[in-house]
């Protein structure tokens, strides 16, 4: 049978099967292969078939029993997507009925003891190399206006970094909200600093935009991102990381009856990831937006998309 392994986005599973069939000598659509929407790179000879949650999700429709999988690897369970949630609730029923089938739910921010309880399933922890990375809070000021401020603050620690023994050795990942606040940091990034590279990443753009952050530069590269670099993806040669501490959050208002995306303040977890993001090659810096006893005050966890979105569409 074949190895299953879900993402959650479609840059990850694109760039997660070139990683692993490069580490394995292959090709991609060799024995390592992907499928996300619109694209599809899986040959007859594919061993690992990596996709997103959405694609295993509508194959459940044709196959109620998953025959094709031996193996199933759910890969960023902490962020309790909608598709995440269902697809594992339907593993747990599924199960029973088919109990060759090998199920592995990974993740690095996980509530470990809730979820080995669900399962009734042995916890495994593989410790990553992971480098030291120094926090600072650089709050401002959040008023009318406030766009514009965080563009400045933006700005401020983009330099501040680049003055730093550790930040100006390597590239700068920014984690910020949405497309529109991402276009108005590069605008002001390349007026203030003209030898600076700005990349944009974000889920809507093209695969050729996206695998530039991928391609090695010579000059001091700022990445731009939404939550999409969060989890899943590695941005080789990130040594520091500025957090908004803000995302676009999806929520269901039963009042209007229509989803929304709000921006909204992110939870304890969502941040130690980003800040763990500088800290894959050698030590970083992080520096966050606000104030630390704002991070204190932020749940634990990010509230699972089930709780707060409409069931309609998965």
């Amino acid at each position: 049978g074949l190895i299953g392994h879900t993402q959650p986005r479609r840059i990850a599973a694109r760039t997660i099967a070139e990683r692993v069939a490069d580490e394995l000598g292959t090709s991609v659509g060799g024995a390592v292969g992907y499928t996300v929407r619109f694209n599809d790179r899986v040959g007859d000879s594919t061993l690992i078939r990596v996709m997103t949650d959405g694609i295993l999700l509508a194959e459940l429709q044709r196959d109620r029993d998953l025959r094709r999988y031996d193996t199933l690897i759910i890969d960023e369970a902490h962020e309790r997507s909608l598709n995440i949630d269902f697809i594992l609730g339907y593993l747990a029923q599924l199960l029973p009925r088919r109990p060759d089938l090998h199920v592995v739910v990974t993740s690095a921010t996980i509530d470990t003891d809730r979820f080995a309880a669900h399962f009734d399933a042995p916890v495994f922890v593989v410790e990553g190399r992971t480098y030291p990375v120094e926090v600072r809070y650089r709050p401002y000021d959040e008023g009318p206006g406030a766009h514009g401020d965080q563009v400045r603050a933006v700005i401020q620690a983009v330099d501040e970094l680049g003055s730093d023994p550790v930040g100006r050795n390597g590239d700068v990942l920014v984690f910020l909200s949405g497309e529109r606040e991402i276009h108005d940091v590069a605008d002001a990034l390349r007026e203030h600093d003209p030898r600076l590279e700005v990349l944009p990443l974000y889920a809507r753009l093209s695969a050729a935009e996206q695998h530039r952050i991928f391609t090695p530069s010579r000059g001091r590269r700022v990445v731009l991102s939404t939550n999409v670099a969060e989890t899943s993806i590695t941005v080789p040669g990130v040594r520091s990381v500025i957090d908004a501490g803000t995302a676009r959050i999806s929520r269901y208002s039963r009042r209007l009856k229509v989803q929304r995306l709000p921006i909204e303040a992110i939870s304890q977890a969502s941040a130690n990831q980003r800040a763990g993001r500088c800290g894959r090659v050698a030590p970083g810096v992080c520096i966050r937006l606000y104030a630390e006893d704002d991070f204190a005050a932020r749940p634990e966890f990010t509230e699972p998309e089930i709780l707060r979105t409409n069931l309609a569409s998965v």
